[in-house]
């Protein structure tokens, strides 16, 4: 039984690295290739994992502290791996003041998460940003790309339901 995680273990951990080899031949071994590296990876794994900072920064030839250091700064880039599912708030002026605390307070309560966590069925993650530059229509509450303006907190669990009866499928 040992002997058959272990080889579990060690076929996910050489199906990784062939991913990322993959992907970083794509790329010149150059430093100023790193943010496309970064997004290449995330769009492919959903995130940026510790064995692909360390494959990056050796590909680069970087310290995986100058790998981290980019992935910290910027927020397009995740170090966790996130919901099939991201639900935003727009934490701005404009829909602070209409009422977004109380409707992230609303989100986090439904689905027993804060904001930048993920639930543990990996079906949903919350997420706020300081602006989504659509203020006439604060509060905003946004759904894998689909904007909802004017959100109350009655509307919270509508939203939710809403995204789980689309069973994965993609809004335009």
């Amino acid at each position: 039984m040992i002997c058959r995680i272990k080889n579990s273990i060690l076929m996910k951990r050489k199906k990784s690295q062939s991913e990322m080899e993959n992907i970083l031949k794509q790329f010149k071994p150059e430093k100023k290739e790193l943010i496309h590296i970064l997004h290449k990876v995330q769009s492919e794994q959903g995130f940026i994992s510790p064995s692909a900072i360390f494959e990056i920064s050796k590909y680069l030839r970087i310290s995986e502290g100058e790998v981290y250091g980019v992935l910290t700064f910027y927020n397009a880039f995740t170090l966790e791996p996130k919901g099939k599912h991201t639900l935003t708030i727009c934490m701005g002026t404009a829909c602070h003041v209409r009422g977004a605390p109380a409707v992230l307070d609303e989100f986090s309560r439904q689905l027993d998460i804060t904001a930048g966590q993920t639930t543990e069925d990996k079906y949903f993650t919350l997420e706020t940003v300081n602006c989504v530059g659509a203020c006439a229509l604060g509060p905003i509450a946004i759904t894998d790309g689909h904007y909802h303006g004017h959100v109350t907190t009655k509307e919270v669990k509508k939203i939710i339901d809403e995204v789980k009866e689309e069973k994965g499928k993609n809004r335009k």
